[in-house]
């Protein structure tokens, strides 16, 4: 269950037509309406609170129109060419609202009955006739906009329609319904963004010049606002920790986590003691408040104290949770990383999981290459049970904790890395691969053995020349064109690479 719902976008929605064709003929007006209404509802669906304006069919009612969707703060309008329309009746929607925008040309019928069809039931059917005029009008305006082109997907036929519109199961509707709900979890992931609260807790590992960022930068390229946290914040939280909640969180870590025995290579790598299960569970307690006190969306953190000093007892406990924390939509980055965790709360907005991740190694003999890291780690998107073990060490960290050892599901995978480039801007990296079943370390790390499109050092010669950061978030699914959606409409800039 998460621990805070992320805002839902808020879709616009009309549908155009020209004014002089309701007079001429009868039920064309009521069929455009027919059509609006049934996209609305198929996005409603999608998690969405839409705003149906209606018919814009003049340039009157493209100035209430804009005026309505600007008024509602939209983040997103599907301009549906249910018919021919002007533009100038269209162009005043879109210079009022600034919001993105996409239009629909989704013909209802796959095949129009050439015997009977009347000059009505053609104008019902050429909503790709106004699209190029429009985009000549948007351009020359300056706005922005992308084209849905399809079949619109009914799963019945209208009284009045002469030919079948029962279309739902055509690839022609699939492909177009599968790009509006990509338009539609894009608006999400920015709406998601907007104004959402990460904390930053410590500082970035030192000597990490990729994980650095500038806080003004990324508010103002995102939205985010970022809430700069003290060690003693913690600490505070820990104070307030009860018996019984370190006995609900131990219950918690029971259902998600295997607790490994001493059968790992590594003897750095041990049975957690219940001692250290302990500790871990009243620092996953002290955590959540954290992130209830400072009602934060995201979490990343690092802290780098003396030996032996009180924090860094503490941080030994973090991994378990914020990995907990991640599974509950609060994604937590280790080691200082903002921009990856930006990358995670991408994934996660998008349902997608999003899990923290660098190279582990490269296996030349499988044609993989293992991503992973020491934690945290998206449990919703595990490979069966994680196993926690008890490390005597953090390599290249102060003191020592209980770790998650775990590897994403099998299947198809997206990576979505986040980097900074020489001009200040962001770029978000992006490439589709697929999780195997193959051997995993037992090194109380996460690994996931992946098999990119081409061998592993051709997609790293890819990979490196794009100046990317040495983390990024795993996601489950071919994400790329959904990703690639957010980028535009966040105006950041994005590569896919092995495409």
């Amino acid at each position: 269950m998460k621990l805070k719902e992320v805002k839902k976008a808020r879709i616009g929605i009309y549908t155009m037509g020209l004014k002089h064709y309701w007079g001429q003929f009868e039920g064309l007006r009521e069929r455009m309406l027919e059509y609006g209404e049934f996209i609305t509802k198929k996005v409603r669906e999608m998690n969405a609170e839409v705003y149906f304006y209606g018919l814009v069919d003049s340039e009157q009612e493209g100035v209430k129109a804009g005026e309505y969707f600007e008024a509602n703060h939209v983040d997103l309008i599907f301009a549906h060419a249910g018919t021919y329309v002007t533009s100038a009746s269209v162009l005043p929607v879109h210079q009022i609202c600034k919001a993105s925008t996409v239009i629909l040309n989704l013909q209802p019928t796959a095949q129009i009955d050439y015997t009977r069809t009347t000059t009505g039931e053609w104008l019902a059917n050429c909503g790709a006739c106004p699209v190029p005029e429009l985009a000549n009008a948007f351009n020359r305006a300056g706005i922005e906009h992308s084209i849905v082109n399809g079949l619109l997907g009914l799963d019945y036929t209208p009284k009045l329609s002469m030919a079948e519109e029962n279309t739902a199961n055509r690839k022609e509707a699939q492909r177009a319904w599968k790009q509006i709900e990509e338009w539609v979890r894009a608006a999400a992931i920015k709406s998601g963004l907007k104004n959402a609260r990460f904390g930053f807790l410590g500082n970035t590992y030192g000597g990490m010049l990729d994980m650095y960022s500038d806080f003004t930068m990324l508010q103002g390229q995102t939205g985010i606002h970022i809430e700069v946290l003290e060690m003693c914040d913690v600490n505070r939280m820990l104070q307030q920790v009860t018996n019984e909640e370190i006995r609900k969180k131990r219950e918690e870590i029971q259902e998600f986590f295997r607790i490994s025995e001493d059968d790992a290579a590594d003897p750095l790598a041990k049975k957690p003691t219940e001692e250290e299960l302990d500790w871990s569970a009243k620092v996953a307690a002290a955590l959540e408040k954290l992130i209830l006190e400072y009602d934060l969306d995201a979490f990343t953190y690092y802290y780098h104290g003396a030996p032996g000093g009180e924090y860094e007892k503490i941080q030994s406990g973090f991994i378990v949770g914020n990995s907990l924390l991640t599974a509950k939509g609060i994604p937590c980055a280790g080691e200082g990383d903002l921009k990856t965790c930006l990358a995670m709360k991408v994934c996660d907005i998008a349902e997608k999981g999003g899990s923290f991740c660098e190279i582990v190694v490269t296996d030349y003999e499988e044609g993989t290459i293992l991503l992973g890291h020491d934690g945290p780690f998206h449990l919703e998107i595990a490979e069966g049970k994680p196993i926690l073990r008890g490390m005597g060490l953090y390599h290249g960290k102060q003191g020592s904790g209980v770790s998650v050892e775990a590897k994403v599901k099998a299947g198809n995978i997206t990576n979505l890395g986040c980097t900074q480039m020489i001009d200040g801007k962001l770029k978000f990296i992006i490439t589709e691969a697929e999780a195997v079943n193959g051997q995993t370390m037992t090194i109380g790390n996460t690994q996931t053995p992946v098999r990119f499109k081409k061998d592993p050092d051709s997609y790293m010669d890819e990979w490196f020349a794009e100046a990317p950061t040495h983390h990024f978030a795993m996601s489950v699914g071919q994400n790329a064109a959904l990703f690639e959606k957010a980028a535009r409409l966040l105006k950041i800039n994005s590569v896919t690479l092995d495409k």
